[in-house]
């Protein structure tokens, strides 16, 4: 595999390292031992799919609090996103910054996306697929999320969504949930 880091500490693009062929070509889209030498949590507990009918869905700003906080690995398999994500840590110098990567079943590009982010995407194509493998078990009294306009972020979206689920929709202004104390420790 490829690793990009991004401008996000700790937030990678991996893609995968083709090794081609007549037959088309073979590559590495998981491995532990390479995500480890990286120095990323590869404590795969779930994989999760997300099946998307129409062009223009949008899903997210999605994180979980702590002790649940989710490290994920985003890949789309069928179709396209612009999959975004949030750096949410007060002591990075990158808080409050986000960035957006196209992630398509041809590209087959996947997103790092640690710890304390927050998560989205919109679908670029209608029948689109998502797969997430996560290190947390999904902890719903954990789930808290970030509205897709909120102003904090200014997310620049590539095309206006047509479908928002209403949990998504009600997101409130985003405030910091995960509040350090002078010694850098996490105190939520």
């Amino acid at each position: 595999m490829i690793f990009t880091e991004t401008k996000l500490k700790g937030a990678f693009i991996l893609d995968v390292k083709k090794l081609e062929d007549e037959r088309g070509f073979f590559g590495r889209s998981w491995c532990q031992r390479e995500m480890e030498e990286h120095g990323l949590n590869a404590n795969v507990v779930q994989a999760n799919v997300s099946y998307n009918h129409t062009k223009g869905t949008l899903r997210g700003m999605h994180y979980q609090l702590s002790p649940y906080e989710e490290t994920k690995l985003v890949r789309c398999t069928r179709g396209a996103i612009y999959d975004v994500i949030i750096d949410l840590r007060p002591e990075s110098p990158t808080y409050k910054q986000w960035i957006g990567v196209e992630l398509t079943a041809d590209n087959y590009r996947m997103l790092f996306v640690p710890e304390r982010f927050g998560h989205g995407f919109i679908t670029l194509e209608d029948n689109t697929d998502v797969t997430y493998q996560v290190t947390q078990f999904y902890t719903p009294g954990a789930e808290r999320g970030i509205r897709w306009n909120d102003p904090a972020f200014n997310i620049e979206w590539p095309i206006e969504p047509v479908i928002i689920s209403e949990k998504d929709r009600a997101h409130p202004d985003y405030k910091n949930e995960f509040e350090t104390s002078t010694e850098g420790k996490l105190l939520v």
